[in-house]
């Protein structure tokens, strides 16, 4: 009786070490850094209407997509955002100089406002644009 005790603990301790040491760790290295946002600058935004215009200003064509993300996370009230990421040099009173264009659809209103589902967004970098 004893015997079978003893194996029946040594099969259960085997079978523990084998899983710790063949299984999956969630802290493992396999999980990738969020991106680094590069500096941008906010310098205009509607807070009323169905429509909400954001105009982003940045001093380089780097991270465009990541400073987009970064700007339609936080935009959470129910309208459609249109974004536009200019650089902060090279344009005119007359035009600016677009490097991206981007939308977002909050709740209904933002779907209708937008022709997008609720929810969604949009990012489109501007072909050929650049930014000292």
């Amino acid at each position: 009786m004893r015997t079978r005790h003893t194996a029946a603990i040594a099969a259960t301790m085997l079978l523990a070490l084998t899983t710790a040491c063949t299984g999956s760790d969630d802290t493992a290295d396999t999980k990738t850094e969020p991106a680094k946002v590069p500096p941008y600058e906010i310098v205009q935004q509607d807070d009323s209407g169905n429509q909400r215009e954001i105009v982003v200003e940045v001093d380089s064509t780097k991270g465009l997509k990541t400073i987009f993300e970064d700007v339609a996370k936080d935009l959470t009230e129910e309208a459609g955002y249109f974004i536009t990421i200019n650089c902060a040099s090279g344009g005119s009173d007359a035009a600016d100089n677009r490097l991206a264009n981007g939308r977002k659809a909050v709740g209904a209103m933002g779907a209708a406002a937008t022709g997008m589902d609720e929810g969604a967004t949009e990012y489109e970098p501007v072909k050929g644009a650049t930014c000292p």
